[in-house]
């Protein structure tokens, strides 16, 4: 991916890679209010939109934002 100075070329799920292309991970204090903003309303039904990311982690046993993604997408959870 090409890179100048500080323009990052956005990679998987709309997120950037860092200087050394390694893709950059969502803070865990992202809340899932700003996830649905990028996901859609059908990321995370169920769960409060102030809970933060790294607590729906927490209660999904560690499942990735990325498979959250996934699983919003095809209807699941």
């Amino acid at each position: 991916m090409a890179n100048n100075g500080n323009h990052h070329d956005i990679g998987l799920d709309q997120r950037t890679r860092d200087d050394d292309g390694e893709i950059r991970q969502k803070r865990g204090d992202t809340l899932v209010r700003t996830l649905r903003e990028i996901y859609g309303p059908d990321f995370a039904p169920g769960v409060r939109s102030d809970m933060r990311l790294d607590t729906l982690r927490e209660r999904a046993g560690g499942e990735s934002l990325s498979q959250r993604v996934r699983d919003a997408r095809r209807g699941r959870r």
